[in-house]
């Protein structure tokens, strides 16, 4: 049996192999690849007291070089309300993780 993805492989729609030369199409490239649902986090206001999902992009995160100057923020979606809470060790690892824009403060000292 010959290699499915070797010279005598599956070939593009009109009879020819890939742009490089290989025989692989992108069909077979990507048909192990299983959809991947976008990462949301929970939170909530405390102006409002409204609970929704935030998807990563509507989240910022600020690294200071203390805890006190750690903090993530993100603007209510059911009253507009600028949010900023305080993200320790646990939470600056999840935000990261889930792919949320990272700004890192320097001191100025």
């Amino acid at each position: 049996m010959s290699d499915p993805l070797g010279p005598s492989g599956p070939s593009g729609p009109s009879g020819s192999t890939g742009p490089s030369g290989s025989g692989m199409t992108a069909a077979v490239a990507f048909a192990g690849m299983r959809r991947v649902s976008p990462v949301v986090f929970k939170a909530g206001c405390p102006d409002c007291r409204g609970r929704f999902e935030l998807g990563a992009s509507a989240l910022r995160l600020a690294i200071g070089a203390t805890s006190r100057t750690t903090f993530y923020s993100f603007t209510c979606p059911e009253c507009g309300s600028a949010v900023r809470k305080p993200a320790g060790e646990r939470v600056v690892e999840l935000l990261t993780g889930g792919g949320v824009r990272t700004l890192r403060l320097h001191s100025t000292v």
